[in-house]
């Protein structure tokens, strides 16, 4: 593995943080978004989560000034990629917004690059075509608050190179990370592949009103040693995230009980941007969720 110069595309919930986990390791990140005013929003996120670096992980004020002259930003994409040996793609998880990156992406980026889908629920197959390098195409998943849940799912796909595959496991060790390879295509890798339907089952739990939110984590974090119940874990992700899934399954089959569970969530949290940590409030209110109380167990 030979990597020195990294691109991240889109600065999202997770681009801005594998960008900084990457750049705090000592690489020199780009990070892309599709116009200025998305770079800025970046660079904001970007302060806050040096306070979070300083809090959780002990980085001193010499490291986070490291990390910073490492970040590079642009909008321009033939520029963001110019040199560089990996490209950690984080766009909108949606199918045809991927594919006409990956086309574009395609016809700017040196033969050299490696391109990475940090996709959660799609599977890299699905884009392999597109990218017009599936030799050189895989997927590196990560989890939210990376420098903490310091994991890297890495899934290739038929056509995946075989030292390509094992330049991103080095690479994914090298920013820290606890690397996970998969042996084959796996729809949620392994980590969503165990924790949607443990979600799901608590929502509907709640949907058909079996028992109450508070009631239902103090299950599951009492009986297992869990630090946090599924609908702590919800409000982390994002409810909105959790409707989605929910969404997809509920058009798909019909089913009655995922079909109550989604209008449920849209007229309960959605409608009413209760979306989770993100806005201060979803099944818990925030930054003092009941959950982290002394006597939540009791």
């Amino acid at each position: 593995m030979n990597y020195k110069n990294i691109t991240i595309a889109g600065s999202g919930v997770l681009g801005y943080q594998i960008a900084f986990q990457t750049a705090f390791h000592g690489f020199n990140v780009t990070v892309y978004d599709i116009n200025d005013d998305a770079i800025l929003k970046a660079k904001s996120k970007f302060s806050n989560l040096s306070e979070a670096y300083k809090r959780d992980v002990n980085a001193t004020e010499q490291q986070i000034e490291f990390t910073c002259k490492h970040l590079h930003y642009t909008s321009n994409l033939e520029e963001a990629v110019k040199d560089t040996d990996l490209l950690i793609e984080a766009v909108p998880e949606n199918p045809s917004i991927k594919i006409d990156f990956y086309k574009k992406l395609a016809k700017v980026a040196p033969e050299k690059t490696v391109f990475a889908t940090n996709s959660s629920t799609l599977l890299p197959s699905q884009f392999a075509e597109a990218t017009g390098r599936p030799s050189k195409f895989l997927a590196l998943h990560f989890a939210n608050t990376i420098w903490i849940h310091n994991t890297a799912e890495i899934m290739g796909h038929s056509a995946t190179d075989k030292k390509v595959f094992n330049d991103v496991v080095e690479f994914a060790k090298s920013i820290g990370m606890v690397a996970l390879p998969l042996h084959k295509e796996q729809p949620g890798y392994i980590l969503n592949s165990l924790l949607v339907p443990l979600l799901s089952a608590a929502t509907q739990l709640l949907v058909t009103e079996v028992a109450d939110i508070q009631t239902i984590d103090k299950t599951w974090m009492k009986a297992t040693g869990a630090p946090i119940g599924p609908f702590g874990i919800l409000d982390i992700v994002g409810i909105t995230t959790a409707y989605n899934i929910d969404k997809i399954a509920a058009e798909k089959t019909q089913d009655e009980l995922k079909i109550k569970t989604v209008n449920y969530l849209k007229e309960h949290y959605i409608d009413k941007n209760k979306l989770g940590v993100a806005t201060g409030e979803g099944f818990y209110k925030y930054p003092n969720p009941a959950y982290k109380d002394v006597d939540f167990l009791k």
